[in-house]
C-alpha cells in the first residue's frame, strides 16, 4: 500500500469517527449567562461564537422559493435559548391568538424531546414571524395532544424583529428574525427529566414552514425520510449535545 491510500483510508476512518453512529446530526448547545442570553441580535457579544444550524434538507417537492433558515441554541441553569434568523420573501402573518394553526403563515418551529428517548413523548413549538406560537406535547404523533396552558406560554420570552399581522403577502426580500427562551419549569409539568448539563443529550429537530403561502415549502434541519411533508416524525430527530 502506497502512501497517498493511507492517508486517503486515515482521512476516511477520522470521517467515519466524527459522525454519530446512528446517523442523526449532532448540534452543540452552548451555555451562557442568564443576564445576557435573552435578546434579538444574532451576532451580539453573547451570541457571536455559537455556531449556526443551517435548515437545508426539504420535504415534498424541491420549493420554488427556499428561504435561507439559521438556528442558533444556548441554555443556562433554568432555561433553553432558541434564535431563528430567515433571508425570506413571500411573508406572512394572519395568526394573532395562540395555539392558531400558525403552520400556515411564514413559520418556524422546535420540535424536541428532553431527553434521549422519542418515545417518552415530544414538544412541538411552531411559532410564525410575529410571534404567535403552537405549543404542545403528545407522546404519540399526532395523537392526544396536549396544549400549553396559556399561563405557561406567558412565560415563554418572545422578541421578534417582525410585528403585527402581515397580510396580503409581503413580496420582497426580508430578513427577519425570532428569539424566545423556555423556562425547564414549564416542561416539567408536561415531561418528566433532569435539567441538562455537560453530557445531557436532547433529541429535537428544527423546520421552517408556511403551507398557506403563495410559496409553500416544509425545511428540515435532520432530513426526514417521508414521501409527502409530515414534521412529527421523531424517529428522525437529531440530537442537541449540552
Amino acid at each position: 500500500m502506497n502512501n497517498r491510500n493511507l492517508v486517503f483510508i486515515i482521512i476516511i476512518i477520522l470521517l467515519l469517527s466524527c459522525n454519530d453512529k446512528s446517523g442523526n446530526m449532532i448540534y452543540k448547545v452552548s451555555p451562557i449567562s442568564e443576564t445576557s442570553g435573552f435578546s434579538n441580535e444574532w451576532d451580539d457579544s453573547s451570541w457571536k461564537e455559537i455556531e449556526a444550524i443551517n435548515i437545508n434538507y426539504f420535504m415534498g417537492d424541491k420549493p420554488s422559493n427556499f428561504p435561507q433558515t439559521q438556528v442558533k441554541v444556548a441554555y443556562d441553569d433554568n432555561a433553553i435559548y432558541i434564535k431563528f434568523k430567515v433571508n425570506d420573501r413571500y411573508v406572512k402573518a394572519i395568526y394573532t391568538n395562540n395555539q392558531d394553526p400558525v403552520y400556515k403563515d411564514s413559520c418556524v418551529e422546535f420540535f424536541f424531546t428532553p431527553g434521549g428517548n422519542v418515545t417518552e413523548g415530544y414538544f412541538n413549538l411552531e411559532m410564525n414571524c410575529i410571534g404567535t406560537m403552537l405549543f404542545h406535547h403528545q407522546k404519540i404523533p399526532r395523537k392526544n395532544a396536549v396544549p400549553i396552558n396559556e399561563s405557561d406560554i406567558e412565560k415563554v420570552k418572545v422578541i421578534t424583529s417582525l410585528t403585527g399581522v402581515i397580510n396580503p403577502e409581503m413580496d420582497e426580500n426580508v430578513s427577519w428574525l425570532v428569539s424566545y427562551r423556555i423556562p425547564f419549569s414549564i416542561l416539567k409539568q408536561y415531561h418528566k427529566f433532569d435539567k441538562p448539563g455537560p453530557g445531557t443529550v436532547w433529541r429535537a429537530n428544527f423546520y421552517k414552514c408556511g403551507d398557506d403561502l403563495s410559496h409553500p415549502h416544509w425545511l428540515t434541519w435532520a432530513p426526514i425520510d417521508n414521501p409527502t411533508p409530515d414534521f412529527h416524525r421523531p424517529e428522525f430527530f437529531g440530537e442537541l449535545h449540552f
